[in-house]
């Protein structure tokens, strides 16, 4: 910057600095705007869309980024876009002005749990892990919200159906990519994980990778009508299947 003032530089290098910065300032302020206005977290391929071509968008984000540290509004990254977002440290102080969402059953937790860490996987396969036959409602109380999708049919008999999660799940838990899901140490630091371990246990790598696995086939028209037609489900429904444990 110290340049820009030198006695010895020409007036029209001074000005193309200074409409260098008018540019950088105006693509900072339109950025700013366009995910400021978006009420889902904006990807930077639709960001780029609507700056010239020689605008350096990693710059801008990395600069609004610093700019909004420590504010009461941050700019974060979650599942690969931008959103603005209150401050975590000030969740207390907004908590009375939010509305509260109805905590999921155990059973849906453990299901949620199993389908982000296991993806691509059955039904069968989560009752198998969890140890407990599964009410329908508990996969249809986590695709209402939107955090579970159907993937595919799996190639065995029955083709049963495929579950993975959606980017609405990395959003609402905060999360840039499913890899940021916590590992075994993370969960025994959190308490999450008591106990004697069994020797050999391992918390699996989770992937959400969209395309489909070689055990896979692609969902007919019959399954889109059905993920369509979807019908309401009781959000208690899920904890019925516990009373037998």
């Amino acid at each position: 910057m110290s340049d820009l003032f030198d006695d010895d530089r020409d007036d029209d290098a001074i000005d193309d600095d200074f409409d260098a910065l008018e540019r950088d300032a105006a693509a900072r302020r339109l950025v700013e705007a366009l995910i400021f206005a978006s009420a889902d977290p904006v990807g930077e391929d639709d960001l780029a869309a609507e700056l010239p071509a020689d605008v350096d968008l990693a710059a801008v984000l990395a600069r609004l980024e610093a700019d909004y540290a420590g504010r009461g509004v941050e700019l974060v990254r979650v599942a690969g876009r931008w959103q603005f977002r209150t401050a975590a440290d000030l969740a207390a102080r907004l908590g009375r002005d939010t509305v509260e969402q109805k905590k999921l059953g155990r059973a849906a937790l453990e299901t949620l749990a199993i389908i982000a860490y296991h993806q691509p996987v059955t039904r069968a396969e989560i009752e198998q892990i969890r140890g407990v036959s599964m009410s329908k409602g508990t996969l249809d109380v986590l695709f209402e919200a939107g955090w579970i999708r159907m993937r595919g049919r799996r190639r065995t008999p029955g083709r049963p159906v495929t579950w993975g999660t959606t980017e609405a799940f990395l959003v609402h838990f905060g999360l840039e990519s499913i890899q940021d899901l916590p590992g075994l140490e993370e969960l025994k630091g959190a308490g999450l994980l008591e106990g004697q371990i069994p020797a050999g246990f391992a918390v699996p790598l989770p992937s959400d990778d969209s395309a489909l696995t070689p055990d896979e086939d692609p969902l007919d028209a019959a399954d889109l009508l059905e993920m369509a037609e979807t019908e309401p489900t009781d959000p208690d429904e899920d904890d019925r299947e516990r009373t037998a444990d």
